[in-house]
């Protein structure tokens, strides 16, 4: 794949991974109604600071034992697939409420950084969920090996996940007076979408190399 293209894919990875809502998303939203841009973008910076992390070891992991799963490909790209859909379908159904926030001690913008960052990086859910992904892209990721190509690969996860936080917290500060729960479901629906057609489209990449077409 060319470098452009493993960036937009780590783009999309970002954002996908960013997007969903739960206690970050609701405490950045919350921040922000509250103290301002400027405190509910450190909140996100947190969290792109974990998902970085959770990225970087499962990129460079996975190239790491590569050898050791080639045999496996297939099933590993099968459950990352299905564990994609399912994620995704779960994020769908939820109805998270702006009431159930839980706001960062302090109230320095690196309290806020600092709590996001602790929650995210201790979220199991969200490590299997960079696993499920980049182990699961076979061919539509960076070749084994090439740590050039996986850099690119998290460096798109981390412009796309500060890209959310910075699309989130303009449009908060700018619409504070209109935001309800009903903006969380739309978004929960977008993300969960997202997710499903990145886990569909391993299915179906899978699907066509098995068949041999």
């Amino acid at each position: 794949m060319s470098d452009l293209s493993l960036l937009s894919l780590g783009v999309a990875i970002g954002v996908a991974t960013a997007a969903p809502v739960g206690p970050v998303n609701i405490m950045t939203l919350s921040r922000t109604l509250r103290s301002g841009f400027w405190a509910g973008l450190a909140v996100g910076l947190g969290a792109v600071l974990a998902d970085a992390l959770f990225a970087a070891a499962a990129l460079f992991g996975v190239a790491a034992i590569t050898l050791f799963v080639e045999g496996h490909e297939g099933l590993i790209r099968l459950v990352g697939g299905l564990v994609l859909i399912g994620f995704g379908a779960v994020i769908m159904r939820a109805h998270p409420h702006l009431s159930g926030a839980r706001e960062p001690r302090g109230t320095s913008h690196l309290a806020g950084t600092a709590t996001a960052f602790a929650m995210t990086v201790t979220n199991p859910g969200a490590v299997l969920g960079f696993l499920a992904i980049i182990g699961g892209l076979g061919d539509l990721g960076p070749d084994p090996g090439n740590h050039a190509q996986a850099l690119i690969v998290l460096a798109g996860v981390v412009i796309g996940g500060f890209a959310w936080w910075l699309t989130l917290c303009a449009i908060v500060t700018r619409l504070r007076a209109r935001i309800t729960d009903a903006w969380l479901d739309h978004i929960n629906l977008a993300a969960g979408l997202l997710l499903v057609v990145l886990g569909l489209a391993i299915l179906g990449h899978l699907a066509i190399r098995t068949a041999g077409w």
